[in-house]
Parts: C-alpha cells; sequence; structure tokens
C-alpha cells in the first residue's frame, strides 16, 4: 500500500506544506509534492467555481425596507456594494505587471488582488516559458479552467515556482473563504490509521486523499479499503 507521510525526502517548496517529496515525484522533477498538485485543482475546478457564485449573489449590501405590491420600498437609499466582494470579482489585465515573476506583492498595493487578477499572472507565466496560447477569455472561470489542465498542472508542478503557485493560490481561498463563510465541510473517518493505528482520519470535501491528524499520513480511499480487508483477513486467520 501507497501511503504519503511527511519527511520521506527532499521537502515541498511550498511554505504552506510540511512533506517530503517521494521517489516517483522525485522521479518526475516536481518541486511540489502530488497532494499538492491535486489540491490546486481541486480549489480551481471545484472550490473556486462555487465560492464565485456566493460572491455573486453577494455583490450588493443588504437593505432595510417593506414591500409592498411586489415592489420594494427602501426607506433609505440602497448602499454601494460591498467593497471586499467587489475587489474579489474585479477585472484583469493580461499585460497588468502589478507584480515580479514570483508573485510578490509590491508595496504600493493595497489589499487583495482580484481573483481573476491572481490567477492572470500564473497563466501569463506559463505562456511566457511554454509558448502556449493563452486562455480564452479573462475571467476568473477561464483562467481557472486553464490553469487546471493536466498538461499545465504537470508543467507547473516541475518548476521552481511551483511552491508559490501552491502557496499563493492557498492565501486566495482564505481571503475568499473569510468572505463568503464558505468551507469545505471536514468528517472523521471511522478506520483506523494503517499506519499509526490511531483513530484520528478525517476526509474534507472534494479531496482525493484522507488525512491523518496524528501521523499526517494520506490516503486514497481504495488504499484504506484495502488496508479493512487485510485487517479484516487477518482477524479472521487469527480467530482460527
Amino acid at each position: 500500500m501507497t501511503t504519503t507521510a511527511p519527511h520521506h525526502g527532499p521537502p515541498c517548496s511550498a511554505a504552506t506544506c510540511h512533506r517530503g517529496l517521494r521517489d516517483h515525484e522525485l522521479d518526475n522533477a516536481q518541486t511540489i509534492c502530488g497532494p499538492c498538485v491535486h489540491v490546486i485543482g481541486v480549489w480551481l475546478t471545484a472550490e473556486l467555481p462555487r465560492q464565485i457564485i456566493v460572491l455573486e449573489g453577494s455583490r450588493q449590501r443588504e437593505t432595510t425596507g417593506a414591500s409592498t405590491g411586489g415592489r420594494t420600498i427602501h426607506r433609505t437609499a440602497p448602499l454601494p456594494g460591498r467593497d471586499d466582494v467587489l475587489n474579489l470579482l474585479g477585472p484583469a489585465a493580461w499585460n497588468d505587471g502589478i507584480r515580479d515573476p514570483y508573485r510578490q506583492a509590491h508595496a504600493d498595493q493595497h489589499g487583495p488582488l482580484p481573483i481573476a487578477g491572481v490567477l492572470v499572472h500564473w497563466a501569463r507565466l506559463v505562456c511566457d516559458e511554454r509558448r502556449w496560447n493563452p486562455p480564452a477569455a479573462l475571467t476568473p472561470h477561464a483562467l481557472a479552467d486553464w490553469l487546471a489542465r493536466t498538461a499545465v498542472l504537470d508543467y507547473a508542478s516541475r518548476r521552481p515556482w511551483a511552491g508559490v503557485l501552491r502557496d499563493e493560490l492557498h492565501e486566495l481561498i482564505r481571503t475568499i473563504r473569510a468572505v463568503t463563510r464558505l468551507r469545505p465541510q471536514r468528517r472523521p473517518v471511522p478506520q483506523p490509521c494503517p499506519r499509526c493505528d490511531s483513530l484520528t482520519l478525517v476526509e474534507t470535501d472534494h479531496q482525493l486523499y484522507i488525512d491523518c491528524t496524528t501521523c499526517e499520513s494520506m490516503y486514497t480511499r481504495a488504499e484504506l479499503a484495502l488496508a479493512a480487508r487485510i485487517t479484516a483477513a487477518a482477524l479472521t486467520t487469527s480467530a482460527v
């Protein structure tokens, strides 16, 4: 059985990850671990679209008023849109050079960049390095879909800036969650960890891996199913 545990080899280059790179990841010349590559794809294709729907529905500040005959009569003038939401949903330009190639924000940049503003820099970096055609549109959805393509993620995972990409997307997701209050659900898994035997396995929405919060190993659902069958077989044998 293959498990993903920390400190197997050279560290994953993402500051927000403490795992070591495994042999197959080193053979692929990766600078970030497989779980980090997977979570980037999850953020781009599963979580961001859902978060954007919530943000779109939160553009306008709540107002108070009375409804009469299907019309709302406001006691006060409608309030302007929420600055935090409008900022996250703001546009991006392909040639907008706010940050350096390794995505460090300049001192004159105030507040978080729009979602599209974060994603467009990474798309442009990949296009510049690989001479690939850019996304057809610069919307958050189009940019996220383009960056989540298998060829793009595989290429990015082997670049020296891959860890910065993972860290920046992690910060972007954290910022969005703070605004929407929408977070993936975590649930306990009623099975002992195959590595440390602790009952501390946790699964998270959309995630490929199930985490052990005690020894920090990671397992796919297929690996846990195999571990359960092996344990059951061992107990049956010992009882004979």
